[in-house]
């Protein structure tokens, strides 16, 4: 009877530790990097480039934003701006991505991306993209600072700010994605594209309502990995209620057979009679619509993501 007392209270002593050992783990995980400095950062951006459809001269300053968030990797040499001329419905347009490198300890690099441009079409209304390229190119820049502070442990990451993502006049498999199209192809000839673990992107992942959608698109074990990683950070409520298939950065990727994984909240607002669309693609797209909140749980979830990820074999 002694011992069985004794083998109970040592199975409940190892569950306690088992359990502040996760919590100690959600807790250098989750918080890590502050929604509210990513909400001040994108309404920094905002404010700079706020119609950074290409060619525009807040497309410049948009790039110019980038830039100055990336000076130490800069004069490092691990910051890279990729220049191309896209054939576009409006004739040759020069683009740019531009991809920050943090070297790991594994051989293999996960990618982060978003674009970072607004809609072209929607260049004659007062559209800002708030949460449509603003708070994911606030997100990327926060997760950069992260990773500046902490190196990665296990695979190098990638921090990729695409361009031309939009369509110039409508939405096909030539007139979009030019950034990621251009890349991927750019990685598939020099043998880059064989280094690439996951391919991970952020798009629209600031709605105050924040639900992330399982994409039919994204890769079947990265989508499952993100259902952990919410469980894992706390943000279960945040993710899968639903289901949607995007047409999105990722599929360029997905086509060359990397793992992709596309997380962002594409039912952005209200569906009424004069927003058909919700938010998405109007000039209702602004800074009141998104929150703090939702941007600390998309950056513990990538943060999340990028751990599990250096876990697997």
């Amino acid at each position: 009877m002694i011992l069985a007392v004794r083998l109970r209270q040592l199975a409940i002593s190892l569950c306690v530790l088992s359990t502040l050992a996760c919590s100690a783990q959600k807790s250098k995980i989750t918080g890590a990097i502050s929604g509210q400095a990513i909400y001040n950062l994108t309404q920094q951006y905002v404010n700079a480039a706020p119609h950074r459809y290409v060619g525009s001269p807040d497309h410049a300053a948009a790039e110019a934003f980038i830039k100055s968030q990336f000076a130490p990797e800069i004069a490092k040499g691990t910051f890279e701006t990729d220049s191309f001329v896209a054939s576009t419905p409006i004739g040759m347009v020069p683009m740019r991505n531009y991809i920050a490198r943090y070297p790991g300890k594994k051989d293999g690099v996960i990618v982060l991306a978003s674009h970072y441009e607004t809609n072209y079409p929607l260049r004659d209304i007062n559209f800002v993209g708030a949460n449509d390229g603003a708070c994911t190119s606030a997100l990327l820049i926060e997760i950069a600072h992260y990773l500046r502070a902490h190196p990665p442990e296990g695979y190098s990451v990638w921090i990729v700010f695409d361009d031309g993502e939009e369509a110039i006049k409508e939405w096909s498999d030539s007139d979009s994605l030019y950034g990621t199209r251009h890349l991927a192809a750019k990685w598939s000839k020099d043998g880059t594209i064989t280094k690439i673990k996951s391919f991970l992107l952020a798009d629209m992942i600031g709605d105050k309502d924040l639900n992330i959608p399982r994409e039919g698109n994204s890769t079947p074990w990265l989508s499952d990995l993100l259902a952990t990683a919410a469980k894992n950070t706390g943000h279960s409520s945040n993710v899968f209620k639903s289901s949607t298939t995007e047409l999105d950065d990722h599929l360029p990727f997905k086509q060359r057979n990397v793992p992709v994984l596309d997380i962002g909240d594409f039912d952005y607002g209200p569906h009424t009679a004069q927003l058909p669309d919700g938010y998405h693609h109007t000039a209702q797209d602004t800074m009141d619509k998104i929150s703090a909140k939702s941007l600390q749980t998309s950056a513990d979830l990538f943060l999340e993501m990028i751990h599990l990820i250096d876990q697997r074999k």
